[in-house]
């Protein structure tokens, strides 16, 4: 196929806009899965993403579509996650496309992500298709949606599309559009190769599987590769394209889009966003590349048998080629002993890649409560950089604490303006500005910590707008707080993997929650156990644990009172001596109580 009649496109949009649904339509459409093998969410194959109704990871498929000329084109279509946690994924997939159609449901209009993912892709010079999507439910203002479209992103009337994902109205429209207006690949293809690899997976019996975008040049069956930023070098067992399985080809031109089976086996020889070229005739310059990954988010990832490290390590390596934006590195934590402190890209990464150890790989994890990375200016000068409390150096040696700060955009309907600005408020966020997006709906700005919006902030806003208020952050800056580490103390040991990094005007509020909550959560030894939260020496909050009592007077009725204080006395030596070496097991339940006690403040 010539690169004229190559268009490689991304659907882009909210979260629950129809992507998926679309893009199953549009298979159909072009007759690349039969109706007979055709089920939703078709491009969904991942197990957590079909359960949870949402798009994880972005999937690439190839399709042939006649155009009104007569001619046959090539498309290649990636369909991306919506979630603000996934944005990662979606500029990976926008940098092997030349357009985007970008949805926006004719019932919600234009949310937060909407915004977000159009800049996005305006970034990378890509040509925007506006499609206002589920046109086929009832009660629905298209005049209104067009007028959304019109004066907050600019497009002309005649430019915005209708089509109905669920019925597969306006579908064939939109593949013309995609085709007269999506400009075609401008790779030299007698250039030396350079292929950008966008994404990855692992397979066991072809070692690492690029997806890759082949910009300049030719690639064929059992030539010898290079991969320009690790310096790797491999012969190619097999290429192809996606159709949506995988189907074996013998060459990739320049302009498409397929896979490589590169038969490497280390996983950091293959990275996501580094430039495939030859061996025997390498190119001189690589290709851009992405911005690298920035978590948002971290936790301490430990296995419930500590001999089951090495089972969490290989599944950490495993799925770190899968997911690119997913860090980690060993640490040690007294309570729980070894493990890995992760990087996430928000909270629902994180949920994702537990479940995923937990499901795919059979690990069974206690992760710990989330914290993000704080910046200490210490009395020397120097900056360092803690993502785990336990780290936080001696107060005495601390200048300041920087927290990161996101710029925080919601669109909400008009009646719960209220509610969101209290709460926004609560969360120490700064109003920095409020527009009408149309005459029912505003856009709230605001700047807020990170601390404050990873915790239960999009839960918090779901619920004060039942539903309707959307949301989208980006890194902001970072700014000098006044903060501390609330220690957790069980009986008299500080349990490490308990800590947060918390505001000091939260402490006594925090303390006291933390500690009613622990002490419902850890189960009765045959000693008391004290629970206390502490700020260096001082403690703020204090609760205790019963212990067990075993009725020791049960065989001793009536008679001699002494005898019954000798038993007793007995008892309580025994319990004393216990409370010396006694160990007090913390269950799962206790480091997630951390993350949910802000509900209750």
């Amino acid at each position: 196929m010539t690169q004229a009649r190559i268009r490689n496109f991304s659907v882009i949009a909210h979260v629950d806009h129809g992507k998926t649904t679309l893009s199953d339509r549009i298979l159909e459409m072009t007759g690349t899965v039969s109706r007979r093998e055709m089920r939703d969410q078709l491009l969904d194959s991942m197990e957590l993403e079909r359960e949870k109704g949402i798009t994880i990871k972005a999937r690439a498929v190839r399709m042939a579509w006649t155009g009104r000329d007569g001619q046959e084109y090539e498309l290649n279509l990636i369909d991306t996650p919506g979630h603000v946690d996934f944005n990662y994924e979606v500029s990976r997939s926008l940098a092997a496309c030349e357009g985007a159609l970008l949805l926006v449901d004719a019932s919600q209009g234009i949310e937060a992500q909407t915004l977000a993912n159009a800049y996005l892709a305006v970034e990378q010079g890509l040509e925007v298709v506006p499609v206002i999507n589920k046109v086929d439910l009832p009660s629905i203002d298209l005049d209104v949606i067009r007028e959304d479209l019109r004066t907050t992103l600019g497009f002309k009337d005649e430019e915005v599309l209708l089509a109905s994902g669920k019925t597969g109205l306006g579908v064939a429209d939109l593949l013309h559009a995609v085709v007269e207006r999506v400009p075609p690949p401008a790779g030299d293809a007698a250039a030396p190769l350079r292929a950008m690899i966008f994404d990855s997976h692992y397979d066991a019996y072809k070692g690492v599987v690029a997806h890759v975008r082949v910009v300049d040049g030719l690639l064929e069956a059992g030539q010898r590769i290079l991969l320009m930023a690790t310096g790797s070098s491999s012969l190619l067992p097999e290429l192809g394209v996606f159709a949506p399985e995988a189907v074996r080809r013998e060459r990739l031109e320049a302009g498409e889009v397929g896979y490589v089976a590169t038969g490497l086996k280390a996983v950091a020889d293959c990275r996501v966003g580094d430039t495939m070229t030859l061996a025997d005739r390498p190119a001189a310059e690589p290709l851009p590349g992405y911005r690298p990954a920035k978590s948002m988010v971290f936790a301490g990832f430990y296995p419930t048998e500590s001999d089951a490290y090495p089972e969490l390590k290989e599944a950490l390596e495993k799925l770190r080629l899968n997911d690119a934006s997913l860090v980690y590195e060993p640490e040690t934590s007294q309570a729980l002993g070894f493990g890995f402190r992760c990087g996430f890209l928000g909270l629902l990464h994180m949920e994702i890649i537990q479940e995923r150890l937990e499901r795919e790989y059979g690990v069974d994890l206690i992760a710990t409560s989330p914290s993000v990375e704080y910046r200490v200016i210490t009395h020397g000068g120097a900056e360092v950089l803690v993502d785990n409390p336990a780290e936080l150096p001696d107060p005495g040696s601390i200048e300041e604490i920087r927290e990161p700060w996101m710029k925080v955009t919601i669109i909400t309907p008009t009646s719960y303006v209220g509610p969101l600005m209290d709460l926004a408020q609560s969360k120490r966020g700064i109003q920095r500005d409020m527009s009408y997006v149309d005459p029912t709906r505003a856009m709230l700005t605001y700047e807020m910590p990170l601390g404050e919006v990873i915790v239960d902030f999009y839960d918090q806003l779901k619920s004060r707008s039942q539903g309707y208020a959307s949301l989208d952050y980006e890194m902001f800056e970072y700014r000098a707080a006044d903060l501390v580490r609330l220690d957790i103390l069980v009986a008299g040991t500080i349990v490490d993997a308990l800590s947060v990094i918390i505001h000091r005007s939260l402490t006594m509020s925090v303390g006291r929650v933390l500690t009613q909550k622990l002490r419902t959560l850890i189960p009765k030894q045959m000693f008391d156990v004290r629970i206390q939260a502490a700020i260096g020496g001082k403690v703020v909050a204090s609760e205790s644990v019963k212990a067990k009592r075993k009725d020791v007077l049960a065989k001793c009725y009536g008679g001699d009172i002494t005898r019954k204080r000798k038993l007793l006395e007995k008892q309580k030596e025994g319990k004393k001596r216990m409370k010396m070496v006694g160990q007090v097991e913390i269950p799962q339940e206790a480091f997630l109580a951390v993350l949910r006690i802000k509900d209750e403040l």
